[in-house]
């Protein structure tokens, strides 16, 4: 629009110059492409099961949304019509804009809630499943539309023939095509086992069908958008089309559509009738919407400030729209005034519409959890409730062992969630699923993991419960499925893989710079500890703690802080395991003996060990050290025969860390988790570096204003302070006379 008659090429010279009128053809040529391949790839990541079965609640949403406005906005067009003189070129396009202001276009809506990067939250779930509803309603009727139009004559039976043609081409691409690609490409074949002459082949199948589609009287674009619902979603044949056209169809030949979109846009051709009556449908239809999604999003209990994001969402322009514009222009049913109009409303809607939502809505909400969900603070006599989430194989087995050693017994329960991780490739919509209620349909690491977990629960028979969930979500969000699960399950501990993966050889294999960023995102949101394993498992060869002969040694290094204490109540937890040697490391600081926190680390210390005097598999030693330099040669010299080491990830100000931290890696382990994920450290542990839950912001000061109410409640007459103990306000205690008083 910049370089059309809008703006600068108001100016001849300047249209002359940057688009000359013999490259109109061209980029026209170019445009048709991108825009065939633009569907053909939306077609391509939609399920189409998802379509039609899209849950009750979003088909009543996404119904109401299209029905109601479309009429309320085409009544208000033939109103106008009637009413209000107007020009002939207006008054045919009044009808055509009201129903272009009425869709609900699933393109949009995916990737306006990719960009607010809301697609795995509750809202962006319904404003997804809604607008695919509400999308295949109007794909629909728009067929059967351009069917009638064909008919040669008023008569039934003139409807017919391209009725029945579109039956037949749909019938032909579900009941043929879809079940014979199915069949060729497993979900177990990668993406890279496509081949170019596959590729090529449905490049080309995909202007075959823009031809037929114009042979059976519909829109060249009906074909490319079928065909791409016809081919399977996701990997590999749906993933390796998708890395395909995102070079070739949306970064070469879609923006040549939006370039020629743009070019014909001249908003001086605009007279004040025209801005006037466009204005009223374009305003009267939004406020419509909004009420057509609020109203029915209340009924099924939707919060109000939900239902205003999700009506804001749905009312979103884009492409679709445009396209639909531009259509009507080519076929002389709108004229350009008209056409100007609805793309610069399309501008301007898309321009409220984001950072309102931006503003109503933050999707860190549902990651909030409003009581502490620790190891250290939880009791020991309920059920301990983990987390563990997996990426690939090799994650297994190790995970395994982890939960072997957490000791599942009768008077210790522990509940397994596991997550299976996959990045979104080659579908639009995420899935976060029970495994077992689609077990076959989901990918094979899926079933591994299940299967383990069944294994799992039943050598603990009574002493354990067992869940597997898959996530197929983008990396960037994916730390909201890894949350809001955590908050269901209400976990006192999640385990992520660490994002470097280990050889046999001893050597780092390959790194993985999304897994490091979601691991960032949810050691920042999670709402209970977060533990980060690096797995060295494949380097001791150690498969399984329980039909293994051999003591699993277990240490936990302990310097100071919240952290440690976490990693030091987990591997209490993990030293009743009937096969686990704990070792309890204390680093200590020379001539650091007597201050406060050093005391109150040995209480906590104490009380572990008192409650765990019977077992003499747990050992306790002490390291004195002086200076940084003594830390890291006792951590790369004395640390070689164990299989697990744990330690917390930050630590109190110490002077064995000073200077350590520049040469951080990694700093989401934190300065000893770094050290000890180093590849050049002498020994073949697991790490388990672990972050205790901090309540953040408001709950913080609710839980502090608690705490004075409840030592100024209980001890009236005795001085008591409030303390806050950790190194960003995460322990709480109150101290009476210099005893302590946990909460």
């Amino acid at each position: 629009m910049i370089f059309g008659p809008s703006i600068l090429g108001h100016s001849q010279d300047v249209a002359d110059t940057v688009f000359p009128i013999h490259s109109r053809a061209i980029m026209d040529v170019f445009s048709g492409f991108g825009i065939m391949f633009f569907f053909f790839e939306v077609g391509v990541k939609i399920d189409p099961y998802l379509m039609v079965c899209p849950g009750r609640m979003a088909a009543v949403i996404g119904a109401s949304a299209l029905i109601i406005t479309t009429g309320l906005s085409i009544g208000l067009a033939v109103f106008l019509k009637t009413s209000v003189t107007m020009s002939t070129s207006l008054q045919n396009s009044l009808i055509l804009v009201a129903s272009s202001q009425s869709l609900t276009a699933f393109p949009v809506i995916s990737t306006l809630l990719d960009e607010l990067k809301i697609i795995n939250t509750d809202v962006g779930r319904i404003a997804l499943s809604s607008s695919m509803f509400s999308f295949l309603i109007g794909f629909s009727t728009t067929s059967i539309l351009f069917s009638i139009k064909q008919a040669s004559s008023h008569h039934i039976y003139s409807f017919l023939p391209p009725f029945l043609s579109v039956v037949a081409f749909v019938a032909t691409n579900f009941l043929i095509l879809r079940p014979k690609l199915k069949k060729m490409f497993t979900q177990a074949m990668g993406p890279k086992c496509i081949d170019e002459k596959t590729i090529a082949f449905i490049f080309i199948l995909v202007m075959v069908s823009a031809f037929i589609s114009e042979v059976i009287g519909q829109h060249y674009i009906f074909g490319p958008l079928l065909l791409g619902l016809a081919v399977p979603d996701g990997p590999p044949l749906g993933a390796a089309i998708s890395s395909k056209l995102a070079s070739l169809g949306l970064a070469f030949f879609y923006p040549a559509y939006c370039a020629v979109t743009g070019l014909q846009t001249n908003v001086f051709d605009v007279d004040l009738e025209t801005y006037y009556i466009i204005g009223i449908i374009i305003i009267f239809t939004f406020v419509v919407k909004l009420i057509a999604v609020i109203l029915p999003a209340l009924c099924f209990n939707l919060p109000i400030k939900e239902a205003v994001v999700l009506a804001l969402i749905l009312n979103a322009r884009g492409i679709v729209e445009l396209t639909f514009v531009n259509l009507w222009k080519d076929g002389k049913q709108i004229g350009n005034q008209s056409f100007t109009l609805v793309t610069v409303s399309v501008l301007v809607v898309t321009a409220i519409i984001t950072p309102l939502v931006r503003m109503l809505y933050d999707p860190e909400k549902q990651c909030v959890s409003e009581k502490r969900s620790t190891i250290h603070h939880s009791n020991s006599s309920l059920e301990f409730r983990i987390l563990v989430c997996i990426h690939n194989p090799e994650n297994i087995p190790t995970m395994m062992n982890i939960l072997e050693v957490t000791h599942a017994s009768e008077m210790n329960p522990v509940a397994v969630t596991a997550m299976v991780l996959i990045e979104l490739v080659g579908r639009s919509t995420p899935v976060l699923v029970r495994t077992d209620k689609y077990r076959g349909e989901t990918p094979l690491l899926a079933d591994q993991v299940l299967n383990s977990l069944i294994q799992y629960e039943a050598r603990n028979e009574g002493c354990t419960t067992a869940q597997s969930y898959t996530s197929m979500s983008q990396f960037q969000t994916m730390h909201d499925d890894i949350c809001r699960i955590a908050i269901d399950k209400r976990a006192n501990i999640l385990i992520l893989p660490f994002h470097k993966k280990w050889a046999i050889s001893g050597k780092i294999e390959s790194t993985s710079s999304p897994i490091q960023n979601l691991n960032i995102n949810v050691l920042n949101k999670a709402p209970c500890s977060v533990g980060i394993l690096i797995d060295r498992g494949i380097l001791t060869g150690f498969t399984s703690v329980r039909t293994s002969q051999l003591k699993f040694h277990v240490a936990v290094l302990f310097l100071s802080g919240s952290d440690d204490l976490e990693a030091l109540a987990y591997s209490f937890r993990m030293g009743k395991h009937e096969r686990v040697h704990l070792t309890i490391i204390r680093l200590l600081v020379s001539g650091d003996e007597n201050s406060k926190d050093i005391k109150f680390d040995n209480n906590v210390i104490h009380e572990y060990r008192q409650a765990n005097k019977e077992n003499d598999r747990i050992t306790y030693e002490e390291r004195v050290l002086t200076d940084g330099l003594c830390l890291s040669s006792y951590m790369s010299s004395n640390l070689e025969h164990y299989n697990l080491i744990l330690v917390g990830k930050t630590h109190q100000d110490s002077p064995l860390l000073q200077g350590l931290g520049e040469w951080n890696e990694c700093p989401e382990l934190g300065v000893m988790g770094d050290m000890l994920a180093s590849p050049y450290l002498k020994t073949k542990a697991s790490v388990l570096v672990i972050q205790q839950h901090k309540l953040r912001g408001n709950l913080l000061s609710k839980n502090m204003r608690f705490l004075r109410s409840k030592s100024s409640s209980i001890y009236p007459e005795l001085p008591t302070k409030i303390i806050c103990q950790g190194v960003k306000t995460d322990s709480f205690y109150i101290s009476v006379d210099g005893s302590r008083h946990s909460y």
